[in-house]
């Protein structure tokens, strides 16, 4: 990735340097320049400004801490009848200096311009639109470099994002790693720990369940057989034997795949030995595939991403088109839409990452989402119902209406999924067989249901492949022509709607 460059006024200057409290701001912009390693450069021409100050013992503070900054020097035999020419009458000494430091930004000696100047805005406009694109107060500043450079979090509840030098590596979690790996000790402290390596866990009551360690790499140094721009390699994936059962592996995977594609990497992938077959199949059935092997005898394992819309192959179908792909989806004229209400407890179990009760403190023990469940971690997903309504081919595009609730979102469309299968289950053991634990219903709640061969249950599976945010409310949807009432069974979402409905779930990547 290029490295932009800033170039600040002295007011953005003082705003970081004098004796106040810096303001939010200011400081954002200043910390994260630092940590990406951003060109900071203040001009030469700033020093005409502090020259003009008669306070002698002011002046020499003032360059004192000009002095912290690189400084970017005047360009030879600029005169002020070619600043005029460009940038407008200059009355006053200060009027040179900021055409000055406009003139920097015209000759592409640095990207943008820093200043909170109202008036070198308005010059900078005078000037042309695209400098003024260009010219940047403070926020934006900042806001441009978290945009550019910040990686975007993906809303899952249970993974946290932490650095490697916050987690215990003497924890007994580690100890098969160790086993595996003699070098593990010094490999966690040279190069997690000393490269502040960012990791994803997931803590079970204070206990650590779940870990990745990830690093960004490039084509030029990687391990990875397909040298891709933009690579996210995941070092370690390590899921506690004992929390294998709610699913926490595709949890972490889950985390690993929403992040490569919202933040636009090419590649990711992962090396494991054959003898992983659980995460081998897990791996594979979300479309990485075998790409060669380390001398160790460890296989590499690649997944690629993209944005473009997905073209349809003649050996897949639908669905196995969007498998390989996920999250993203097919989108054809052959493929349908359906609605589908659920009530708010089952919402709040199968989709953990959007629960927010207003009051947090007043609700533990009132919801399935306080903790990592198998419903809720599990990518590929449950749902039942005796809905009259018969669905389409498998790939068809699920949108989730969640029905009057007591917390927000209300009568909203909040997730999307795509169709996997529908069967029908004719008793209790049936129903239990066929969801595999990732429904919301308890045995209890399965035996409520008195699945029969008169009246089976419709078991529909499908894959969990984004939240819409934010949410579609009801207004909305009437207006869209997505609803005409509140929706109480399946309902289809064709022609205009549907169109309208996928533009505004804002999914990052063309369908």
């Amino acid at each position: 990735m290029n490295l932009q460059s800033y170039l600040i006024d002295t007011n953005i200057l003082i705003g970081l340097e004098d004796d106040h409290a810096v303001n939010p701001a200011y400081a954002r912009f200043l910390s994260l320049s630092t940590k990406h390693k951003i060109d900071v450069f203040v001009h030469a021409a700033a020093m005409d400004d502090i020259a003009r100050d008669k306070d002698l013992r002011r002046r020499q503070i003032s360059v004192s801490k000009l002095n912290k900054y690189r400084v970017l020097s005047k360009r030879r035999g600029l005169t002020e009848t070619e600043l005029e020419q460009d940038f407008g009458t200059l009355k006053k000494p200060n009027d040179v200096v900021d055409a000055t430091l406009l003139n920097a930004l015209k000759i592409g000696a640095v990207d943008f311009l820093v200043t909170q100047d109202k008036g070198l805005h308005q010059r900078a406009l005078r000037h042309s639109t695209d400098m003024a694109r260009r010219v940047l107060f403070i926020s934006d500043a900042a806001d441009l470099l978290v945009q550019t450079y910040e990686p975007k979090e993906v809303p899952i509840r249970h993974v946290s994002e932490v650095a490697a030098h916050t987690i215990d590596h003497e924890d007994g979690f580690f100890d098969s790693l160790r086993d595996g790996y003699r070098g593990f000790d010094n490999w966690w402290n040279d190069k997690c720990i000393k490269q502040r390596r960012p990791c994803w866990v997931v803590y079970e009551d204070e206990n650590l369940a779940g870990l990745i360690v990830r690093k960004d790499e490039t084509g030029d140094d990687t391990d990875a057989v397909t040298k891709s721009t933009r690579i996210l390699k995941v070092c370690t994936f390590k899921v506690h034997p004992e929390m294998r059962g709610v699913k926490l592996g595709e949890l972490l995977l889950k985390q690993v795949l929403w992040f490569a594609q919202s933040n636009a990497y090419d590649l990711a992938y992962l090396t494991t030995f054959e003898d992983q077959t659980s995460l081998i199949e897990l791996l594979e059935y979300y479309g990485f595939v075998r790409a060669g092997s380390k001398a160790d005898g460890e296989l590499i394992y690649e997944r690629s991403f993209g944005s473009s819309k997905l073209v349809p192959k003649h050996s897949e179908t639908v669905f196995q088109t969007t498998r390989r792909n996920y999250p993203r989806f097919l989108v054809t004229d052959q493929v349908r839409c359906f609605g589908i209400p659920i009530q708010e407890e089952y919402h709040d179990t199968l989709y953990p990452d959007l629960w927010e009760p207003k009051q947090a403190d007043l609700f533990v023990g009132a919801s399935r989402a306080e903790s990592p469940t198998r419903p809720g971690n599990t990518i590929r997903k449950v749902y039942l119902c005796r809905a009259p309504s018969k669905l389409a081919e498998p790939g068809s595009i699920l949108f989730f209406y969640k029905s009057t609730s007591k917390e927000l979102p209300s009568r909203a469309i909040t997730a999307i999924g795509v169709l996997e299968e529908v069967t029908m289950a004719t008793s209790t053991k049936d129903l239990m067989l066929k969801t595999g634990g990732r429904s919301v219903y308890g045995e209890k709640e399965l035996d409520a249901w008195q699945a029969s061969p008169a009246k089976p249950v419709k078991v529909i599976n499908y894959l969990l492949v984004g939240y819409v945010d934010p949410p579609i409310g009801y207004d909305e949807l009437k207006k869209m022509q997505v609803i005409r009432g509140f929706p109480q069974s399946i309902f289809e979402i064709k022609g205009k709607p549907f169109e309208d409905i996928l533009s505004r779930a804002n999914l990052g990547f063309d369908v």
